[in-house]
């Protein structure tokens, strides 16, 4: 089961027989970092609300998967997002909720919907509504919070979501092109972020692919898939209300 560390290591939190690729040793030229001129700027130029399902495979640092999870991963700009993530069973199937709908997070369940044979308690969410980041463990039947300003910075999902100023935070540097994606290398100021390194790959300028490096060279590859950029999002997709009995940690802005 993926645990608070590996989901904010992941992030975003997440993908079908896809090759695991350390980030530090992708082998692409980069160009020179110019501001303002790679896909991943370009595409948060654009981006307003972010709707899309994705698969996320974890491997440890001699290159073997570890782990396996799917999720749905909701943003509004600025400041709110949604990461909910389940494990897969043995036979493939997953808690996740699929993209296409408005599955809201409002008790801390996570998104709605359940595939067949899924572990309705299994897997984890984070949210933030704008104020505080919410973290739910289903598995530990546990919640903590703290402010978003109080909250580790250096995210992938605070970079889509636009909590964080992109430039002040992170060195974005064109990547070139691999596997038919454009590539932006992403590296994180300061030596408190949850991840070492990363790659963004984006088709006809939508985000298909994440690779993370975290700072024990595990790395989380996630593929994205039934993505819907710039449509309604309900504001209870990115609102979190902890479930009655569950214990909570820290307290919430107001």
């Amino acid at each position: 089961m993926l645990k608070e560390s590996v989901l904010r290591r992941a992030f975003v939190a997440s993908v079908a027989a896809l090759a695991v690729t350390s980030a530090s040793a992708f082998a692409v030229a980069p160009a020179p970092a110019i501001a303002g001129s790679t896909p991943l700027d370009k595409y948060l130029d654009n981006l307003k609300t972010l709707r899309a399902s994705f698969l996320q495979t974890l491997a440890d640092s001699q290159g073997r998967e570890i782990d396996r999870a799917t999720g749905m991963l909701v943003v509004v700009k600025p400041g709110k997002f949604s990461w909910d993530i389940r494990p897969q069973t043995a036979n493939g199937a997953s808690g996740s909720s699929t993209a296409g709908g408005s599955n809201a997070n409002t008790t801390g369940g996570g998104a709605a919907g359940t595939g067949g044979g899924a572990n309705k308690g299994a897997g984890q969410l984070m949210v933030s509504d704008g104020r505080n980041l919410w973290f739910f463990d289903r598995d530990l039947d546990q919640v903590t919070v703290k402010p978003v300003d109080a909250a580790l910075s250096a995210t992938p999902a605070m970079l889509l979501s636009g909590t964080v100023d992109v430039r002040k935070n992170f060195t974005l540097t064109p990547a070139g092109q691999r596997e038919g994606l454009d590539w932006v290398l992403v590296e994180p100021h300061g030596a408190d972020a949850d991840f070492r390194d990363a790659l963004f790959g984006f088709a006809n300028g939508e985000l298909k692919r994440m690779i993370l490096e975290d700072k024990l060279g595990q790395t989380a590859t996630i593929l994205f898939d039934h993505i819907e950029r710039n449509v309604p999002v309900a504001a209870q997709e990115t609102s979190f209300t902890p479930p009655k009995g569950v214990d909570v940690i820290g307290t919430p802005r107001k």
